[in-house]
């Protein structure tokens, strides 16, 4: 009866480390993969089954059960992370386990410019290969409402950056990222700007700190520009800046501004309207925002920009006339 029992015994624990023995090798064997990368996407609230599932099902020649199997006995089947997946041959069902649960998802980015557009960051994000396109058909309106925003127009609200993210992650989320990080900024230049500025929102630095994006073409310049600007408002004079009329043209701009064009009406002409434009016309980087709320001193009225991004500054008219002949004469382009 003993010998019995212990022949019983044995073999369960023969049994077992031949089980044991099978899952340690099997861990450590190199997976094959059609094409030789798969990518795959986990769902939010999915198990160890449905990632093995997924796993196998984008080309990576594994059997789900044992994989399955093999998680649970190491304790790491309830610990799986959501997120998109990219794995390549010769990755073990270990290290292919190891991935799941440290959620080593697939990244990719996104690059937002200064100085771009509402209608080129849509472009950007929608065009994205590694994103979901479920802006696509919103409008603005419904668009800015679902990121939470308040504001009734897009433009200027999405602070220019590189953005990492995980592969199929939706374009309305990096969105939403990057309107958090345009007020996170602008709240913080906001707080510490200087004295006296004619300025009474964040909004309205926002716009003009816009506008000094699109007129910069040297970086130290900037606090110049926004000196020039900053002065102009405070005096009433308009501000005459030539991307606002051509952001006011819209589609209809051909490359060539020409005096028709500055001479027709539009909310954004600040040739025939004083003041700061009704919203921002672009997205405006760091340094611009903080340009404008921290402009250079000065009494400089004028700017004309000389070419190679390089601008001469003047106080008086008959100062910025002889300049622009200058810069005429050395085939720059006046813009103010």
């Amino acid at each position: 009866m003993k010998k019995a029992f212990f022949h019983i015994v044995l073999a369960v624990f023969l049994a077992v480390a031949a089980l044991i023995w099978v899952g340690w090798w099997y861990a450590r064997q190199p997976l094959r993969v059609v094409r030789g990368a798969a990518e795959f996407t986990v769902p939010r609230g999915a198990g160890m089954r449905q990632a093995a599932d997924a796993v196998a099902h984008a080309g990576v020649r594994i059997y789900p059960p044992l994989l399955t199997w093999l998680a649970r006995f190491t304790g790491r089947a309830h610990q799986v992370k959501a997120g998109s997946y990219e794995v390549k041959a010769g990755i073990t069902p270990w290290q292919l386990i190891r991935k799941l649960e440290t959620g080593d998802v697939s990244q990719s980015s996104v690059l937002l410019l200064e100085g771009w557009t509402f209608r080129q960051v849509r472009a950007a994000l929608e065009s994205h290969p590694d994103l979901q396109p479920d802006t696509a058909n919103l409008s603005d309106t419904e668009l800015l409402a679902r990121i939470g925003a308040s504001e009734k127009h897009p433009e200027g609200l999405f602070f220019p950056d590189t953005y990492m993210f995980d592969k199929k992650s939706s374009a309305l989320s990096m969105l939403t990222r990057a309107y958090r990080a345009m007020a996170v900024r602008l709240d913080s230049e906001w707080k510490g700007k200087d004295a006296n500025l004619p300025l009474k929102t964040p909004y309205e630095a926002l716009i003009l700190a816009s506008i000094v994006e699109k007129e910069t073409g040297r970086a130290e310049d900037r606090t110049r520009i926004a000196n020039v600007f900053i002065n102009r408002l405070r005096v009433g004079w308009p501000l005459q800046t030539d991307p606002t009329v051509i952001y006011g043209m819209g589609e209809k701009f051909d490359g060539n501004l020409r005096r028709r064009d500055l001479q027709t009406d539009t909310p954004w002409n600040t040739y025939m309207r004083p003041g700061l434009p009704p919203t921002p016309i672009a997205m405006p980087g760091q340094e611009s925002l903080r340009a404008t709320l921290h402009p250079e001193g000065g009494d400089m009225m004028y700017f004309v920009a000389c070419g190679n991004g390089r601008s001469e500054f003047s106080r008086t008219l008959n100062e910025h006339n002889r300049a622009v002949d200058r810069c005429q004469r050395n085939k720059g382009v006046a813009k103010n």
